[in-house]
């Protein structure tokens, strides 16, 4: 059985004394070593982790604790740079040299205490939404109970090991829905920020214009800890909201496209549970999210410009030989992407993004069926080419409109799908309103996932 260790439930026991986060540390590098799935991780740092454990532990005992989180586990998405470590970014062409110092978001969570134990797998170079990688390997999905399933991408390792069971946190990076697609599809909590809430430095980037960072968790609670945690707050300053003051808007247009029925029913019956608890629900159209499809079409993705503009070096040399085929593949339609494409698509995701604002009330927030489909098996992926691209774009489809509309979101499980495997519920804002994002989440969290 998975042991779903929280944040909060931890934080208990290492305040009281109760827990030595040597002894934690200890157990959760155990934990670990001995997963059979040997794909989660891609490095441990085994003595980096013992050090923070036993000075956190020192602190704790002379009443110098500093904070909620203080000695507490945590794992890194392979783009962050630790001190001392090459930061791989799931290839293998990024030998060195070792980074010099701690990403920001990584020095302020050891800043509040918390005990770095690994860099977990991911897609390669974050492109792509199904956490496939042909280097590493590719996680299993914890959730599944009959065939290797997906956990979802691009940050694959960082959502299964959450859902394993193995660290109460990892932290991870969404450019086009990588932290809430494999939230989604592992049955955990994945809250993307808005663009700019973090500091980026010492995070290997894919696209700047859509990249952004956030926890991956059990809770909305540890969410929200980790957060204030990763913007150098000493404390949390979200406070949770009354249910029966929520008013929430569903779309009608694009996100239930071919969506899977059991999908759709899960969706709607949280949609029930939340109008019984006092939740002011309506739909309309939003013809901003058409648009963007529509212009991607036409002029060239966003992401694709700007990771062919990183990776075009790569991408005509030798590396190019020893990268995924399919991120080469996807990379290299960059370049059919010209400077004029290139700016009418930042032309018009200015306007989209004001119109698509307009379009909410004030104080609502968006909510739809984060994926239109559960986890798929693994085999038939890796085996059709066709089938891979089909698959990563309808996962990307619904999370890559909140990227473009530089929306925050987070996914909460909201219930099962085919094979028992879980649905998750987004909630959207329109960019910079985390705050009161993340305080609805807290306020709805139970109604969606079933348990009020």
């Amino acid at each position: 059985m998975i042991n779903q260790r929280t944040l909060a439930s931890l934080a208990v026991l290492a305040q009281s004394g109760k827990l030595d986060p040597v002894a934690l540390v200890a157990e959760t590098l155990t934990r670990i070593e001995n997963q059979p799935d040997r794909s989660i991780f891609v490095a441990l740092t085994q003595e980096r982790a013992a050090r923070e454990a036993k000075a956190a532990s020192e602190r704790i005992k002379t009443g110098r604790s500093l904070g909620l989180l203080d000695g507490l586990p945590v794992a890194w998405k392979d783009l962050f740079d630790l001190a001392g470590g090459v930061t791989t970014a799931g290839s293998v062409v990024l030998a060195g040299p070792p980074a010099a110092a701690d990403a920001t978001v990584v020095a302020n969570l050891g800043s509040a205490g918390m005990v770095s134990v690994g860099r977990t797998n991911m897609s390669e170079f974050a492109f792509s939404g199904l956490g496939i990688n042909p280097h590493y390997g590719t996680p299993r999905n914890p959730r599944s109970t009959d065939v290797h399933r997906i956990p979802g991408g691009s940050s694959s390792g960082s959502a299964a090991a959450v859902a394993a069971g193995l660290v109460p946190l990892a932290i991870g990076t969404d450019t086009g829905g990588s932290i809430r697609i494999p939230a989604a599809m592992t049955g955990i909590v994945g809250y993307k920020a808005t663009r700019g809430r973090y500091a980026m430095k010492g995070v290997f980037p894919l696209a700047q214009s859509l990249d952004s960072l956030g926890p991956l968790c059990q809770t909305v609670q540890d969410a929200v800890w980790a957060d204030a945690a990763m913007h150098g707050l000493t404390a949390p300053v979200i406070r949770r909201a009354e249910i029966a003051d929520l008013s929430i808007v569903v779309p009608e247009t694009i996100v239930f496209d071919d969506a899977e029925p059991e999908v759709v029913t899960a969706f709607e019956e949280a949609i029930k549970r939340l109008e019984a608890a006092g939740v002011k629900v309506r739909r309309q159209a939003f013809p901003s999210f058409a648009e963007i499809f529509e212009l991607t079409a036409r002029h060239g993705a966003l992401v694709t410009a700007e990771a062919y503009a990183l990776h075009r070096e790569r991408l005509a040399g030798p590396d190019a030989e020893r990268m995924d085929p399919r991120v080469v593949a996807r990379s290299r339609l960059g370049e059919k992407i010209t400077v004029s494409d290139y700016i009418a698509i930042l032309d018009a995701r200015d306007r989209l993004i004001h119109e698509a604002g307009e379009s909410i009330r004030a104080g609502e927030l968006i909510a739809h069926p984060t994926l239109p489909h559960v986890a798929p098996p693994l085999d038939p992926l890796l085996a059709d080419d066709d089938l891979f691209f089909k698959v990563n774009a309808r996962t990307l489809r619904n999370t890559s409109i909140g990227n473009f509309l530089d929306f925050c979101g987070v996914s909460l499980p909201c219930g099962t799908g085919a094979a028992g495997m879980p649905v998750g519920f987004q909630l959207s804002a329109p960019h910079h309103q985390d705050d009161r994002l993340l305080s609805a989440a807290l306020a709805a969290e139970a109604t969606i996932r079933g348990d009020a």
